[in-house]
């Protein structure tokens, strides 16, 4: 009788931990997102030198390398981001391996919508040698595109613009300025119609 009464026993305790063992398996993504705060990064990186390169038929291409001293990711949020809080060090490669460098004190990243908002003391230097300064600029990463509704100055050679809004594609080749001030230069080749 008592062997009988220990294996139902047995089998109830058994079945008891298996029911657990599945209902505790069912929670578990439950479980990890309560021990994961909302506000809290769920991961940080510090020291980053990140390098983006593109695979050719027999050789690599660099074509970004981004250097922070820390980095937030809150993909444990709805509206994602990636957040820079000591800055960014970004060097971007054209096709022809001209190099482009971006620096600013505080970056984030929205990872739905592409958009990287880059703040203070905001530095953009091209190849070319033109120079944009802005305390804040926004950088469109699918179409390519910058633009900012804050004062920056953007140095040409020796010409030096101000202004407040600016929208242009990634080589300022067509941009557009809301409010503008400094030395403007035009070229005086053409003939003026003549009485």
């Amino acid at each position: 009788m008592k062997q009988k009464h220990l294996y139902n026993t047995i089998k109830l305790v058994t079945a008891f931990a298996v029911t657990l063992f599945f209902s505790c398996q069912n929670n578990l993504k439950e479980v990890q997102k309560i021990g994961i705060s909302q506000n809290k990064p769920i991961g940080e990186a510090e020291h980053i030198n990140l390098k983006y390169t593109e695979k050719l038929s027999d050789t690599a291409k660099m074509k970004a390398n981004l250097i922070s001293p820390k980095m937030w990711d809150y993909s444990n949020r709805k509206f994602s981001f990636t957040e820079f809080p000591e800055g960014i060090y970004l060097t971007v490669y054209d096709d022809d391996y001209n190099k482009n460098v971006i620096v600013s004190d505080y970056a984030i990243v929205y990872n739905e919508t592409d958009l990287i908002d880059l703040q203070g003391n905001v530095v953009l230097s091209t190849y070319s040698k033109d120079t944009l300064y802005a305390d804040q600029l926004y950088y469109d990463q699918k179409n390519e595109w910058l633009f900012t509704n804050g004062k920056f100055t953007l140095r040409s050679g020796s010409e030096v613009t101000k202004g407040s809004g600016l929208d242009s594609d990634s080589n300022f080749e067509n941009f557009e300025i809301t409010e503008m001030s400094g030395v403007l230069y035009l070229d005086e080749t053409e003939e003026s119609p003549s009485n």
